[in-house]
């Protein structure tokens, strides 16, 4: 009995509590309904691990351009010199890597396809071609920079020497317009030595008339005249017999050449026939899909630095003018044989008497950075 009443006596006190608010009742009953609708929380936070990885890498993007912004104001502010270095060495760096993916590219088309160096389109072999020349300077700096800390004097050396040691993408564009006028300054020290040979070559020729018609193209040579494609091409069995066959240069004859061509002339004089023949076979083929694209699809810079392998300093040159000697140093080539020496000698006579003086105006200042 006691026990019953007890009990009576706690529901009473519980139900008057209870009836003391209707607020209270309905805040009882949400606390004591609430954990068994709901799920127990967990302590962890589960997100998409490929969705971390984005917000992370945006957020570190982001953070690396901001303090790159911030470096390069700081480095044109107040180092203005060392950022202009700077610039064109990191340009030089990302147009280095994307000539090697072009030349990856065209090398895997040509495994696929099964072409020939000489089946390519006319760009597809320039870039080829002068990405060769660029990434042996790279190798031979590599190279030396092997041996422990030589890297500290390879900076340094760079910095002092960058026409020898370093290519084009990390000259400035006042270096690479002085850099090429001191380079065609040395083809110009080899033009006399080469119409030398030719005028000692020329008592060697045993028909008459085209003896006498290359004595008399070498006075118009050496007098400033341009001479005409006929005149040149006139020539052509000249350079295919002795003297003037690819097989029968001097030693001598061969590095003039080799020095016109800004080739190394300081080679065995085996080593200068076969690079001299390698290199003028490429002129070649460089030429007949050149004259197959037509100069009119080129750019002016493309232009101007197809004439400045074939011999021109177009530099100082217009674009018309530079257009107008590329066309008639196609029609030239274009003529001649598909090599053997004895063609890809011709075609450098030809290069060298039109780069000696190439118009007959003299008082021409268009034209004074040829001469």
């Amino acid at each position: 009995m006691a026990l019953s009443r007890v009990c009576w006596s706690r529901a009473a006190l519980w139900g008057s509590a209870v009836a003391s608010g209707p607020f209270v009742t309905r805040r009882l009953q949400l606390g004591r309904s609430g954990p068994a609708w709901r799920a127990p929380r967990s302590s962890k936070l589960h997100l998409s691990p490929k969705a971390d990885v984005k917000n992370l890498i945006s957020y570190v993007v982001t953070k690396t351009r901001a303090i790159s912004g911030t470096y390069h104001r700081f480095l044109g502010r107040h180092f203005p010199r060392f950022y202009a270095l700077y610039t064109t060495f990191i340009k030089g760096i990302q147009m280095l890597w994307a000539d090697a993916k072009k030349a990856r590219r065209i090398k895997a088309d040509m495994w696929k396809q099964n072409l020939k160096f000489h089946q390519l389109s006319y760009r597809d072999m320039e870039h080829l071609r002068q990405f060769r020349r660029d990434i042996t300077k790279c190798l031979f700096i590599g190279l030396i920079s092997i041996p422990p800390f030589a890297n500290y004097l390879v900076f340094l050396l760079m910095y002092l020497f960058p026409r020898q040691l370093l290519v084009k993408h990390f000259w400035t564009p006042k270096q690479q317009i002085d850099f090429l006028d001191i380079y065609h300054g040395f083809r110009r020290r080899s033009h006399l030595e080469i119409i030398t040979h030719l005028r000692r070559a020329s008592a060697l020729v045993s028909n008459e008339k085209l003896r006498w018609h290359l004595e008399d193209l070498c006075t118009k040579v050496q007098n400033g005249t341009h001479p005409t494609a006929q005149d040149i091409l006139a020539l052509r069995d000249c350079f295919s017999t002795y003297p003037l066959g690819f097989s029968q240069l001097q030693a001598s004859q061969m590095r003039a050449l080799s020095q016109a061509m800004l080739l190394t002339p300081y080679l065995p004089p085996p080593l200068l026939r076969w690079r001299l023949k390698s290199h003028t076979t490429v002129i070649h083929q460089l030429d007949r899909a050149l004259a197959k694209l037509g100069t009119g699809h080129l750019t002016p810079q493309e232009v101007r630095s197809a004439c400045y392998l074939r011999g021109l300093n177009s530099t100082h040159t217009s674009d018309d003018r530079c257009r107008t000697w590329l066309g008639e140093w196609l029609h030239i080539s274009c003529s001649l044989k598909a090599i053997p020496g004895a063609a890809a000698r011709k075609g450098h006579s030809i290069h060298l008497r039109e780069q000696r003086r190439l118009w007959p105006d003299k008082n021409d200042s268009s034209n004074r950075g040829d001469r």
